[in-house]
């Protein structure tokens, strides 16, 4: 990869790229890559499987747009949707239906708001990882089922390809940790958030770059100009990437900025 390739954007993951799960922080140097890059009027965007109301602690760093759920919406600065896509009411159902009787833990997300099936110690840790409180519980007598943009599933590896198929033929799963996936609609990906921002500001994708650690960073990296993967990224993104950079607690944000010069 040339490494003096213009860039006018950068999408930045959050949980193990921009904030280290060991200091629950930015890392100094991240924070001074990211002055850096507005200074050379680059634009700065979020790519998160979060929804916008659990970036709170993030958001006074003034980004430029914010892909959350996945890319399942995908927010401006002045908190203006600009995309929005739901899970299929149809999924939801057989998924509330399948976890009657069989032991599950999974997440429902709305716009402004998170329930689960219940709180057993994998959510209520699962929680505490994303530093974020635990959700009440879904009301399975009356759920909405039409507006959820996400779920969370706690299932392993071994068991999605058999389960999707099953319980939620209409959507997808990508994975941020061994024991859990995001599942969202069918199509969904980081990558089209990416699409979205570039269509909105008139940048070509060319000229773009990702940072990003997990299995639902993957899209977004092959997609954009230049996708980094962070040292402490799962092997699957690392095999994608156009370049490995060191550990998130390392400086990795800040030492690939300068490799490719920017």
């Amino acid at each position: 990869m040339d490494n003096t390739t213009t860039v006018k954007a950068v999408f930045f993951d959050i949980d193990g790229t921009l904030i280290s799960f060991k200091t629950k922080t930015i890392p100094d140097s991240t924070m001074r890559a990211l002055e850096r890059l507005r200074e050379k009027g680059i634009k700065v965007f979020i790519a998160t499987g979060r929804s916008i109301n659990a970036i709170s602690h993030i958001q006074h760093l003034d980004f430029d747009g914010y892909i959350t759920f996945n890319g399942g919406c995908c927010v401006a600065r002045d908190k203006s949707v600009l995309f929005r896509q739901t899970l299929d009411p149809l999924d939801i159902q057989q998924l509330l239906n399948y976890t009657r009787h069989r032991p599950l833990s999974f997440s429902l997300m709305y716009e402004d708001c998170h329930f689960v099936n219940e709180a057993t110690p994998e959510i209520v840790n699962m929680y505490a990882y994303l530093n974020l409180p635990v959700p009440p519980l879904v009301d399975r007598n009356n759920p909405d089922t039409a507006n959820i943009l996400q779920a969370n599933i706690l299932l392993n590896p071994e068991d999605e390809l058999d389960f999707m198929n099953n319980v939620m033929p209409n959507s997808i799963a990508t994975r941020w940790a061994p024991h859990s996936a995001d599942i969202n609609p069918k199509g969904i990906s980081k990558r089209v958030g990416v699409e979205v921002f570039c269509q909105h500001f008139g940048f070509h994708i060319s000229e773009t770059m990702s940072f990003g650690d997990g299995g639902n960073d993957i899209e977004m990296l092959k997609c954009t100009g230049i996708g980094i993967a962070m040292g402490n990224a799962t092997d699957d993104v690392k095999a994608i990437a156009d370049y490995v950079t060191d550990d998130i607690d390392n400086d990795g944000i800040w030492k690939a900025l300068m490799y490719f010069n920017i």
